[in-house]
């Protein structure tokens, strides 16, 4: 059986994965919903980005689609749900940038402590002549991590890696909020488990690195905000949608806390005339904590792999929606396969 595999748009893949394995490469455009189902509508598998929305409308309309496939972690743009019903696997690349996050969510926190953007373009003014009252300033206001609480929201890979990263920072103490995790894991690390307003309250400094779930949505927001320390910097580099972009602009504005820095915002790209960027104590890069040479080589090989593996019946590097094993099984025992017809049983080569 020949199998078809669909990239939609412009993608970091290597065809090679594909066709070295013996399977069809089909490339269309993706900038209307409409593109992107003909592009896939009679594809195997698909190798996704952020838009447009794989939701309800596409899965639908694609009837031999089994796998989608994004870099990276997230799959935020999927219908999990839909998927999950269908049959179909919402893949992923767990772990592939996870370094680069850690540092880029380390390097906003010193960029904002040090005040290393100003004052740089302050010497380019010549201001380190000029401007005593202001060298003072900086020299008088700059921080540094140790003997100073850290509060890490999400502890998962990233929040654990930046964990390792900040340690050597020697702060007093590293708290961290997760409710999924237990205390035995947070001890190999040093970090003490406690409850979100405990951390707001503590933490000098407080990164985010959760999930954008129902639970997580806003979970930055006027009132968490109000509970932080006015002399806290806030460090997003997880989902725009975590933080309420709105509360955060009245908090910086009115020092309620310090500064923040941002990788991520809740529509991207930001608009250039968003209140946020009027205000000069808030960093915001842009999406690009994740990105870097390594991740674009090993994450586009993997998404190739994880449609390859799973049509020839052997596990993807990360599934997003396990309960669909159970929805392929049924197709499967019923006799009527559907999709999965004539398609290796990868389940068995799965640790979940």
């Amino acid at each position: 059986m020949s199998f078809k595999i669909a990239i939609p748009g412009s993608s970091f893949a290597p065809e090679s994965v594909i066709t070295d394995a013996g399977m069809e490469v089909v490339r269309g455009p993706s900038g209307t919903t409409a593109e992107y189902i003909e592009t896939m509508q009679d594809c195997d598998a698909a190798l996704i980005s952020t838009i447009p929305l794989t939701d309800r409308e596409v899965l639908e309309a694609c009837p031999k689609l089994k796998i989608v496939s994004r870099m990276g972690v997230g799959v935020d743009s999927i219908d999990m749900d839909v998927a999950t019903e269908l049959g179909i696997l919402a893949c992923n690349t767990p772990g592939v940038n996870t370094t680069e996050v850690a540092d880029h969510a380390v390097g906003l926190l010193l960029t904002l402590m040090r005040m290393i953007p100003e004052s740089a373009s302050a010497v380019r003014r010549g201001a380190w002549t000029d401007d005593k009252e202001l060298m003072r300033h900086y020299q008088t206001t700059a921080q540094r991590v140790a003997g100073h609480t850290v509060g890490i929201i999400g502890f998962g890979n990233i929040g654990k890696a930046f964990t390792t990263r900040i340690r050597g920072f020697g702060p007093a103490k590293i708290i961290a909020h997760d409710p999924y995790v237990p205390q035995t894991t947070a001890d190999l690390y040093g970090v003490q488990l406690v409850d979100l307003d405990t951390l707001l309250d503590e933490s000098d400094f407080i990164t985010v690195h959760t999930p954008h779930t129902e639970e997580t949505h806003h979970i930055i927001n006027a009132d968490t905000l109000a509970k932080m320390k006015p002399t806290a910097i806030l460090i997003n580099c997880s989902r725009g949608q975590t933080v309420d972009g709105v509360a955060l602009h009245a908090a910086l504005r009115d020092k309620v806390i310090a500064s923040a820095g941002i990788d991520v915002t809740e529509v991207e790209p930001i608009d250039p005339e968003d209140p946020l960027l009027s205000l000069d104590n808030i960093i915001v890069t842009p999406h690009l904590a994740g990105w870097s040479p390594t991740f674009v080589e090993e994450s586009g090989r993997r998404q190739a792999e994880n449609a390859v593996r799973v049509l020839s019946g052997q596990a993807p590097h990360g599934l997003a929606n396990p309960e669909v094993i159970k929805t392929i099984a049924v197709m499967r025992a019923s006799g009527n396969p559907g999709r999965w017809q004539g398609v290796p049983d990868f389940s068995t080569a799965l640790d979940v």
